[in-house]
């Protein structure tokens, strides 16, 4: 399994252009969806990635506390489209929170998901913690994992 984490300048160019590709083609165009992709997030944040035969098929954007929220974030969570059914979104979550609360001594962690996600972020801990709303046209709503150190 190639599973990998990289800072922004850890990104060769065409590793960041796979992944902003990917970010667009699922994001943008098969959710028929303009917005704004280039956030200038992505520069202070960890990107996790998942490739095989050096092509990216999962991806999440790793928020540092205080750069988004002010708790760290997941967020562009995906799957490209033919790898779906193969137990990569999963894999993708699990390791995202264990980044951030292993690597960053994290208390809590926020994402802003697609409300027909809920059930899938709820599976991990999760809890709304906003009604549903527009973002760009998709419903979403805010959730947060709160980890007790027991």
């Amino acid at each position: 399994m190639d599973w990998k984490t990289y800072r922004f300048d850890e990104l060769t160019a065409k590793k960041l252009y796979e992944v902003l590709k990917l970010r667009v083609d699922v994001f943008v165009v098969e959710q028929n969806c303009p917005y704004p992709e280039l956030d200038d997030l992505d520069q202070r944040s960890i990107h996790l990635l998942y490739s095989e035969n050096d092509e990216v098929l999962a991806y999440a954007r790793l928020v540092p506390a205080g750069v988004k929220y002010e708790l760290p974030s997941i967020g562009r969570v995906i799957v490209r489209e033919d790898a779906r059914g193969r137990g990569f979104a999963k894999q993708l979550l699990e390791r995202s929170i264990n980044y951030i609360l292993e690597e960053w001594q994290a208390s809590a962690i926020q994402l802003q998901g697609q409300v027909y996600l809920k059930e899938f972020y709820q599976s991990f801990g999760f809890q709304s913690i906003s009604d549903s709303y527009d973002e760009d046209g998709i419903p979403h709503v805010d959730m947060k994992l709160t980890h007790s150190k027991m």
